[in-house]
Order: C-alpha cells, then structure tokens, then sequence
C-alpha cells in the first residue's frame, strides 16, 4: 500500500510541475517582403466603415464583436483568436496583418479567396480593391479601445 502511495504522490508532483511548463507557440512567420508593406488606402471615415462590414462578415464570429478574441466561435478552436486591443496586435505591420490575413495559420483560415481583390495579394500586394487596407484601418481602431 506505501508504494501505491508514493507512486500515486511522485505522478501528482510530475503533472503539477508539467502544467506550469510554459508552451512554446508556434511562431507565426511572415516573409520579409510583407514585413514592410505599407497599406495604400488612407484611415478615413469610408475606409474604417467599409473595413467594418468586412469584419462583420469574416472575422467576427472568432474575434468577436470588440474584437477582444471572444467571438460564438472561439470556443471551438485549439488556439485564442488574437486581442486586436493589445499593444502585441497594434505593433505589428500592415504587410504582417495584411499576410496574416490572406494567408491564415492553424485554426486562423486564409482569407486570399474569400475577400474580394486579392489579385495582387498573391503578388506580394494590397491588392486591386480597397478591401484588405479598409480592413487593416479598421482593425487599427481597436488600439483606441
């Protein structure tokens, strides 16, 4: 009975000192070429309100509505959505965003077919339409939240 004991108290202080391990993400890696794109459509008013509507339509039900990481969805994924409020989010580029965006990684999809005016995207761009930089502006606004 002792050595079911011990057993039993070693495998408990294996699993506690386990789950306090941090785990390593897997890095999102965005090519250079992106890194320093820079977005082309400027953040007025038209912009952020069209931005929205993409958002609405894409990104809302997993980042939710204060785009927070808390959408209907985001229970059902193996990794949080990303906080578009934190310092961590706003500091990226708009090419990084911009790449994240169209290409996806793990439980986030790739958007370069869904969002209209991706042409150029494949090219390394912003694309023909003004979708993906009024979608960039308009996640921009979270840092304000």
């Amino acid at each position: 009975m002792k050595i079911f004991v011990v057993i039993f108290a070693v495998f408990a202080l294996m699993t506690v000192t386990i789950s306090f391990i941090p785990v390593q993400e897997d890095p999102w890696k965005v090519p250079k070429m992106y890194e320093s794109m820079k977005n082309p459509v400027i953040a007025d008013i038209s912009s952020i309100n069209a931005g929205k509507d993409i958002y609405n339509s894409y990104c809302r039900s997993c980042h939710g509505k204060n785009g927070k990481g808390e959408g209907k969805r985001a229970d059902n994924l193996s990794t949080k959505p990303s906080d578009f409020s934190s310092a961590l989010f706003q500091k990226q580029t708009d090419g990084a965003l911009l790449y994240k965006v169209y290409f996806g990684h793990k439980d986030m999809p790739g958007f370069k077919k869904r969002i209209p005016g991706n042409e150029d995207v494949m090219k390394s761009g912003f694309g023909q339409t003004r979708n993906a930089g009024d979608l960039i502006n308009f996640l921009r606004t979270y840092a304000k939240k």
